[in-house]
């Protein structure tokens, strides 16, 4: 079974052109060595005008190359040398001029000399960083068109903010959307074409207008298992309770609140998906006398007179339609996990059901996980949640 870290022991050249986004580069650089990566940094004359080789150097652990004659290359070719070392070639950030230099061929600095000599299974990836108007001019536009029918795989930008004070395109990517892309680069596409729809966290029911009724569900599982679906080529919605994480990249999110609300949400997106996989902590039942107005203690024992009734079983619900998709569903049980989880799969009647222990998973990041399906259970030990999220995404694409 596939598991781990796609990034782990693949050689990243890092290159970084001129811009004041190379500041970004700094903590890319960290982070690509905490995905147990190794990191070879290229630095063009001008990127050496925003941040020093020193930094680089103490960042990737690897001494920093800025001239394509630099005699540490025993042959003097350091275009070709670190170009075959290479899993893969990232420039972040990368400038104007050298999105033109690389759709000319322009082979004037090392870095681009070695963009151009690159083996053709070692994939280039760029992540433009450039005021708007640089951006928006029809001379860029056509050469990003030049790169991308080249095959070279473009990285953003986004909009925001940017260091001149103007607004709008040409911001590059935060080093964790770039990780997010290179993750998904070396994770074999099992759902490519696949429509996948995830719901995570805990719901939410109001009691009055300030207190409510939820559960310690994080949605640290659910928004694992959406980001290892779009590293593995799907298409990805993600309806989410209310939780404290960063949306996963790639990935649709639609914010819910109550059950009801998912619910609905599930239903409107369900005819169009291929995989449905329910990890919500979803509340059974829902208060029916809501109160309009705040809740007044009065120092007696008069307490308020809570009424419940039952939430709709999304799950059994969709693993009930006339064509449904395939279905996963999430048991977090607090004991008699097998019994438990068993009876559930069958009762709501899904191909493949997912167990855990409640209080060692919720608002955790590590899980164990057990695998109910027709053929019995079987256990995926310990592990953080991103790993078990990919070694389920796995089981999934392989039972598809």
């Amino acid at each position: 079974m596939a598991n781990g870290n796609p990034l782990k022991g693949k050689h990243i050249l890092l290159g970084l052109t001129g811009g004041i986004a190379c500041y970004k580069s700094a903590e890319l650089c960290r982070s690509l060595i905490r995905q147990e990566a190794t990191v070879q940094v290229v630095m063009t004359e001008a990127a050496c005008q925003f941040i020093t080789t020193v930094t680089m150097q103490a960042l990737s652990g690897k001494a920093v190359y800025t001239d394509q004659w630099d005699g540490r290359i025993n042959n003097n070719m350091a275009h070709i040398e670190l170009s075959r070392q290479a899993d893969a070639i990232l420039i972040a950030p990368c400038s104007t001029d050298f999105i033109a230099k690389l759709a000319h061929g322009h082979c004037d600095n090392l870095l681009s000399s070695l963009c151009a000599a690159r083996p053709d299974d070692v994939p280039l990836l760029i992540a433009p960083a450039m005021n708007v108007e640089m951006w928006d001019k029809p001379a860029t536009r056509r050469n990003v068109r030049q790169l991308i029918e080249d095959g070279v795989q473009i990285l953003g930008p986004s909009a925001g903010d940017q260091a001149c004070g103007e607004t709008g395109m040409g911001r590059m990517l935060e080093p964790d959307q770039i990780i997010a892309e290179l993750l998904a680069r070396f994770t074999p596409k099992s759902l490519a074409g696949k429509r996948v729809l995830i719901t995570a966290g805990p719901t939410y029911e109001p009691i009055d207008p300030v207190r409510g009724m939820t559960n310690l569900s994080s949605g640290k599982m659910g928004y694992a298992i959406a980001q290892a679906a779009f590293e593995a080529g799907a298409t990805v919605q993600l309806i989410s309770g209310p939780t404290a994480l960063n949306n996963p990249y790639g990935c649709i999110r639609h914010q819910v609140q109550t059950a009801q609300q998912m619910h609905d949400a599930v239903f409107a997106q369900i005819a169009e998906q291929d995989i449905f996989i329910s990890v919500a902590a979803v509340a059974d039942w829902r208060i029916s006398n809501i109160s309009k107005q705040k809740l007044k203690k009065n120092g007696g024992e008069d307490f308020p007179k809570l009424q419940f009734e039952q939430n709709p079983d999304i799950l059994a619900e969709v693993a009930s339609l006339e064509n449904p998709p395939y279905c996963v569903g999430f048991a977090a049980e607090s004991e008699n996990l097998i019994k438990y989880s068993t009876i559930k799969r069958l009762k709501k009647n899904v191909p493949l059901l997912v167990g855990n222990i409640a209080q060692k998973t919720l608002g955790q990041n590590q899980n164990e996980i057990v695998l109910f399906d027709d053929k019995g259970h079987y256990s995926l030990p310990q592990n953080d949640k991103t790993n078990l999220a990919r070694q389920l995404i796995t089981e999934i694409a392989r039972r598809i």
